[in-house]
């Protein structure tokens, strides 16, 4: 696997791609930026199309590989710098939790939350993956008591996946920062990478005409 190349993110400031690039900055791994400026279009490009052609972010090309979906691009990257120490490897007793949380965000949490933002009847609940909001969000709380992060004590990479996004929903009101998750959240923002991130994203905004 050519761990050593250089890893290029399609990227968009302040969108998902954004927490790609806060995991590149936690794994300490080569990349360049392939910005995209959503607010022109660019995404739904022809050029882009060929990337990936739902015409989303983030997506990531390394070597021959290329990966969209950021659950996916996450257990990718991460498993390619394991000396981070944020990836337990294939038989720690976390490497089941760590895909569970990676999942479960995609699965369950997302699609649960969307349904709320747009007020939509979710529908029976025998029909949907997430089985009902109030127990998958009742799930999370309960998880990250344990704290200080998602799998307790020790920082993994789906931390990346869940500080970015219950920084965005709490920030809209789409999920109540409860104690749980308002320290989750702060502990998160804390951290040397979001703050790079934000200035990166403010740098790319600006450039692009956007701020």
């Amino acid at each position: 696997m050519p761990t050593k190349q250089p890893i290029t993110l399609f990227h968009s400031p302040q969108t998902r791609s954004s927490g790609a690039l806060a995991l590149l900055e936690e794994l300490h791994a080569p990349y360049s930026i392939h910005a995209l400026n959503m607010k022109a279009g660019e995404q739904r490009g022809s050029a882009y199309l060929a990337v990936n052609p739902m015409g989303k972010v983030p997506a990531i090309v390394h070597g021959d590989a290329l990966i969209t979906e950021q659950v996916a691009i996450g257990i990718y990257l991460a498993d390619l710098f394991p000396e981070a120490g944020i990836t337990p490897a294939v038989g720690d007793a976390l490497r089941g939790p760590y895909l569970r949380w990676y999942v479960f965000y995609a699965a369950c949490f997302e699609p649960a939350v969307i349904d709320k933002a747009l007020k939509r009847e979710p529908g029976p609940t025998r029909m949907l993956p997430y089985g009902d909001l109030d127990s998958t969000l009742n799930l999370v709380v309960s998880q990250l008591k344990s704290g200080p992060w998602l799998l307790g004590n020790q920082f993994t990479a789906p931390d990346v996946l869940w500080g970015t996004a219950l920084t965005w929903m709490t920030g809209f009101g789409l999920v109540e920062a409860v104690p749980p998750i308002k320290s989750y959240v702060e502990r998160w923002n804390a951290r040397p990478s979001v703050k790079k991130v934000a200035q990166i994203d403010a740098d790319l905004l600006k450039a692009q005409g956007n701020t």
